[in-house]
């Protein structure tokens, strides 16, 4: 599996651009910003788009979903928990200072357990609320996709409309701390880190 990592937008948010090396089938996770420089690396490694995925709605991991929906015609995805944020990016971006672009409706709805597919890799959807109420992980044998549920050294905030503490700690127990040690996790914000590190080093899951 190709696996490349951007940081776009203000806050620095990772975006990830997955690709089957077998078919140049690819599903872009967290266009948070900066389409230009996400479709530029996609040329560069001559991926085709199949899927646009929301692992939440908060605008620093969606603010991009209007432009790279229009270039990519791609399936744009995310968990019914977060699909009404996606309609409010303008305003919660401006809390902040900041601006993004309201995202179209979403085309496909994730719940936990669904699985999507491109080329011949397979991601499985975990729902993990508690950052947000549609939070979600992506695996795939070795690989997690966290956003911000689970970041090395610490865990996502829960202050924010939607978040509850509480929730997400037993997410992460219940959800996400089975996965084999040596998973490699990808996380929204910072550095990767792994299920077996977390689990021993994390003060908030430990």
């Amino acid at each position: 599996m190709i696996i490349k990592k951007l940081e776009v937008g203000p806050i620095m948010a990772n975006c990830y651009i997955l690709g089957c090396e077998e078919t140049n089938e690819a599903v872009v996770i967290d266009p948070g910003d900066e389409a230009d420089k996400i479709l530029m690396e996609l040329a560069k490694s001559e991926l085709k788009v199949k899927y646009l995925i929301n692992t939440h709605g908060h605008f620093d991991h969606v603010g991009a979903n209007k432009r790279m929906k229009e270039a990519t015609n791609a399936v744009l995805a995310i968990h019914p928990g977060d699909e009404p944020m996606l309609g409010e990016l303008s305003r919660s971006a401006s809390m902040f200072g900041l601006a993004a672009e309201n995202s179209p409706p979403p085309d496909l709805l994730l719940n936990h357990g669904d699985e999507v597919s491109f080329g011949k890799i397979t991601l499985r959807v975990i729902h993990t609320p508690g950052h947000s109420r549609g939070g979600i992980c992506l695996y795939t044998q070795g690989h997690l996709f966290a956003g911000d549920t689970l970041f090395a050294g610490s865990i996502g905030r829960t202050d924010l409309p939607g978040g509850d503490y509480d929730t997400l700690i037993s997410n992460i127990k219940e959800k996400l701390l089975d996965l084999p040690e040596d998973t490699v996790v990808y996380t929204g914000h910072g550095p990767e880190t792994s299920i077996g590190n977390e689990k021993r080093m994390n003060p908030f899951i430990r």
